[in-house]
């Protein structure tokens, strides 16, 4: 027979909440350093043709 869980403490959902935030801030700052790099033709991992 099936058994419902138990319920998630309020503080393991926000532990969780954050990781996941802080994942999107992470990606968020890398494509803002890799936008600078590209902006300015300092970039390493892109190729960018010059006008």
């Amino acid at each position: 027979m099936a058994v419902p869980k138990k319920r998630t403490s309020i503080s393991k959902k926000s532990i969780r909440k954050n990781i996941w935030k802080k994942k999107g801030y992470l990606t968020a700052l890398k494509t803002v350093s890799l936008l600078k790099s590209l902006s300015t033709g300092n970039s390493k991992s892109f190729f960018v043709r010059k006008k």
